[in-house]
């Protein structure tokens, strides 16, 4: 039996626009724009430098560097990287904003074996 590539198995190129649900497994990455609900138990949403999404996006992983408007709730982790911009909540046990990303709303951390939360406002981080 061959194994099968881990990688990305769902690709929304840059010149695609989709208004609707997306359910997914495995992988996907976003390069065009999307508005609608994205949903994944398990799986990984990669939104690229180009990307324009206007979702609540629940999903294991996510990795941002294109704009986001709504919220992002991730069972595993949120990675926001430049130029990302995201406008909207973040819940994840674990959440990686590097410099130079845009972010207006919540962030709240909850690992994933405890009922604590931390959550983190906006304006704490503003200099």
């Amino acid at each position: 039996m061959k194994k099968s590539k881990k990688g990305i198995q769902t690709f929304l190129g840059p010149d695609t626009t989709l208004e609707g649900k997306l359910v997914f497994e495995g992988a996907v990455r976003l390069d065009g724009r999307f508005t609608g609900t994205i949903e994944s138990k398990k799986g990984v949403m990669v939104v690229g430098e180009k990307a324009i999404i206007h979702a609540d996006i629940s999903v294991h992983t996510a990795r941002v560097s294109g704009e986001v408007s709504g919220n992002i709730h991730a069972t595993h982790c949120i990675e926001l990287h430049a130029p990302a911009r995201v406008f909207g909540d973040l819940c994840a046990p674990t959440v990686v904003i590097d410099a130079g990303v845009v972010f207006h709303g919540n962030c709240t951390m909850q690992p994933k074996d405890t009922t604590a939360t931390k959550t983190i406002e906006l304006a704490e981080w503003q200099t």
